[in-house]
């Protein structure tokens, strides 16, 4: 691996433990053998972590390239020019040199590079208060296991450092790929370590955009639903394990029924550090020019002032035709998630999920969206996944009721006796996953439940089932089993062949 994927650790502080969280100086890029000499300094780092989740090349709010747009929710329509890279993604023709993919592999292990130093480097300093430390290593080990997380789903086989990397030799030494059994342990590991710490249950008890062991609970369900899901071993395990973590996430809330947080108030600018629904965001700071969210402004269509005072040029989020039809009639997830662009030069769904048309954002649109990375309603449908991979079916339908129940949608049960969603939906399953679909969708979770609820051949033969003309110009015809995975960069692979083996079919 290249010296540049994860050597690099540059300090950028953006936040403390208080209401400046986003507010903190940056001590600019200094020496980490001179860096690390007081708690202070151990604070902007772990701060650094966290800046490392906002970019778009990573997981922050503009990286939906990576995820959503893989899927059948959105992408880009435009196959020209400089779109030219970004519609492979949809299109199924992603080809291992696109610049995109080189991005993405690099700033991810370089957060987890700044992981990585920070572990190895903070015994340097003497702490006050033993358990401000501790609380420090288990945000680190949190992220660590998070972009983890999201590389192995994407990549496969990747390869694993939990060290800091000073020499070329010791970068030489880990650049191969390991198996996803292991990078996934290391995962477990991560997440369990961040969960036995002195972390609260919440954000509110820390700081909003923190972690916090309902966060940590629910990613680590996750992860263990996945490796149920995809990989060979005591799928039964997985699965109870999974549903342990993800009850206990949903244990820690601190409100009674889904139905109490009305849909829009999970997106309300005005209330991102209170609504109760919100487990973790990324935080933007509305009207700010470097720290401010963009993607009211960047979803908005010509015509349309609905997401932003931002006057849009261009056509806004891309919506597929195939989840416009695939929302129920009624759902009020649809009248605020999507609306229908008028002018002549769009005459088209856009996506309008994210708003900001407040003074403070203004019309440069320098929004105070948090990009929300886990909510409670995402919790409750993996938790009935889980619960329905275990036989559990009277359980997962509570909960899928639930959440259908705010979207003003009647129950499963009801619902099964109309034949349009019986036939779309025969199974629970499927149920849960096109629910997942309409409450979640473009919060760039769409890709990572097909390809956990559908193997390469399933996947490949869902997506050919589709109507061409609900997919726009990205052609469902490309799609093979090698689309289950993304090529490793060829940068990489150049280096060693060998070791750093290409996927199948690239």
């Amino acid at each position: 691996m290249k010296k540049r994927y994860l050597l690099p650790f540059v300090l950028l502080a953006l936040s403390s433990c208080n209401k400046d969280f986003l507010n903190q100086e940056s001590p600019n890029a200094v020496s980490v053998g001179t860096y690390f000499k007081s708690e202070n300094d151990v604070l902007l780092a772990v701060n650094g972590l966290y800046q490392a989740l906002r970019s778009g090349s990573t997981i922050g709010e503009s990286s939906a390239l990576y995820s959503e747009e893989r899927s059948d929710n959105t992408g880009r329509d435009d196959n020209q020019s400089n779109a030219g890279e970004p519609f492979q993604f949809n299109d199924f023709s992603i080809l291992p040199s696109n610049s995109y993919i080189k991005t993405h592999w690099s700033a991810m292990y370089d957060g987890i590079a700044r992981c990585n130093t920070l572990l190895s480097n903070i015994d340097r300093v003497t702490f006050a208060d033993n358990a401000v430390k501790e609380r420090y290593i288990a945000e680190t080990k949190f992220v660590r296991g998070l972009l983890y997380f999201h590389m192995v789903r994407k990549f496969g086989d990747i390869p694993l450092s939990t060290v800091e990397i000073t020499t070329k030799e010791q970068a030489a030494e880990i650049a191969y790929r390991q198996k996803e059994a292991t990078v996934y342990q290391q995962i477990v590991t991560d997440l369990t370590d961040a969960l036995n710490s002195n972390l609260p249950n919440v954000q509110w008890q820390y700081a909003v955009g923190r972690t916090s062991k309902a966060a940590i609970n629910a990613i680590l369900g996750q992860v263990y639903l996945t490796m149920g899901a995809t990989l060979a071993g005591d799928k039964q395990t997985n699965f109870q394990k999974a549903e342990q973590y993800l009850t206990a996430s949903y244990g820690m809330r601190t409100f009674g029924k889904l139905t109490e947080i009305p849909y829009t108030e999970v997106f309300d600018v005005s209330k991102k550090s209170t609504c109760k629904e919100l487990v973790m965001q990324i935080q933007y700071l509305q009207g700010d020019q470097n720290y401010s969210s963009s993607i009211a402004r960047n979803n908005q269509a010509r015509g349309e002032n609905i997401n932003s005072k931002f006057i849009s040029t261009g056509i806004g989020g891309n919506v597929k035709h195939d989840l416009v039809k695939d929302y129920e009639d009624q759902d009020l997830r649809k009248i605020f998630s999507i609306k229908f662009a008028e002018h002549a030069q769009v005459k088209d769904w856009f996506i309008t999920k994210f708003r900001d048309n407040s003074e403070g954002a203004g019309t440069e649109g320098r929004g105070g969206n948090d990009w929300i990375l886990i909510r409670y309603a995402d919790v409750m449908l993996l938790l009935a996944e889980a619960k329905m991979n275990l036989g559990k079916d009277a359980e997962a339908i509570a909960l899928l009721d639930e959440v259908r129940l705010r979207a003003g949608l009647p129950s499963y049960a009801v619902s099964r006796t109309n034949a349009s969603y019986a036939a779309k939906y025969p199974t629970l399953k499927e149920a849960i996953l096109h629910e997942r679909r309409v409450e979640l969708a473009f919060e760039n979770h769409r890709w990572f439940d097909l390809i956990r609820n559908y193997d390469a051949n399933a996947l490949v033969e869902y997506f050919k089932k589709k109507s061409q003309a609900d997919y726009g110009n990205a052609k469902l015809s490309n799609i093979s089993i090698k689309d289950r995975y993304y090529p490793i960069p060829f940068d990489e692979y150049k280096l060693n062949p060998e070791k750093m083996y290409q996927n199948t079919g690239y």
